[in-house]
């Protein structure tokens, strides 16, 4: 029962309940850690990964520990950080598919938020193989998430758009709340950069509303940011800073560092 719970938090429709079960495996150590931090509460899910790393040495569940430590510090704005742990990563993966795709992602990502756009790309590409032969579904979501976010970078509004339209196919149906949340947050900034203002305004109210009801709080955050740049006046846009900033205390308070 505690692992069926964990997964509906940590890719599930349930993605706000907290506090979380217990986990009895490693296995649901690492869906504690997931689930946490989707929420923000950062210092228990790091807390879950360095447990779950001193009991799995080695192998895919090894690997998906230190790539998911590198996505929160990721979310926090340490990329170079990151990229440690997502080599880390990559090495221990082997031969599995999912953990490897999982930590070439994270690489993609980490380069492009140090402004390395050639070598994002080559991750990106290296990664395409592997994910063909991949079941894990949340894993085509990435891979249009960061590709997306390159194009945003290189100044590529259109193919930004194209490819977040590809995320929203593949995120309709898709089981977690919180992945359809962050499809909606990157098709609202990939619009946004295109110049399609109005647009990106109204999925991002939408999703910030989702974000709400969920207890997404990184993802509230991303949004709230967003929106407080494009929302057209002083008024609203203060409101959206304020609502950012309180974001920003709570996962302060949660055990999260921020380095933005």
């Amino acid at each position: 029962m505690s692992e069926a719970s964990l997964v509906a938090v940590a890719f599930g429709d349930d993605p706000g309940r907290w506090p979380l079960p217990a986990a009895t495996t490693a296995w649901e150590r690492w869906l504690r850690a997931v689930a946490a931090g989707g929420q923000g509460h950062y210092g228990s899910a790091t807390a879950d990964l360095t447990a779950l790393r001193r009991e799995v040495r080695a192998g895919p569940l090894a690997s998906l520990a230190h790539s998911t430590q590198a996505s929160f510090l990721r979310q926090l704005g340490d990329h170079t950080c990151a990229r440690h742990w997502d080599g880390r990563g990559l090495a221990l993966a082997a031969s599995d598919l999912e953990a490897g795709v999982d930590a070439l992602l994270g690489l993609a990502a980490d380069a492009l938020g140090v402004g390395r756009f050639a070598t994002s790309a080559a991750l990106l590409a290296r990664a395409r193989e592997p994910l063909e032969r991949s079941t894990a579904t949340r894993l085509p979501l990435r891979w249009q998430w960061v590709a997306a976010e390159l194009e945003m970078a290189r100044g590529n509004g259109a193919a930004a758009v194209r490819l977040a339209e590809r995320a929203v196919e593949l995120a309709n149906g898709h089981p977690s709340a919180r992945h359809r949340v962050k499809t909606q947050l990157v098709y609202a900034a990939a619009l946004c950069s295109a110049g399609r203002v109005a647009e990106s305004r109204r999925i991002a109210e939408d999703a910030l509303t989702a974000t709400d009801t969920l207890g997404l709080v990184p993802l509230r955050w991303a949004l709230a940011s967003l929106l407080a740049d494009i929302v057209g006046d002083a008024a609203a846009a203060e409101e959206m800073a304020a609502k950012r900033d309180t974001c920003a205390q709570q996962v302060r308070r949660a055990g999260g560092v921020w380095r933005r």
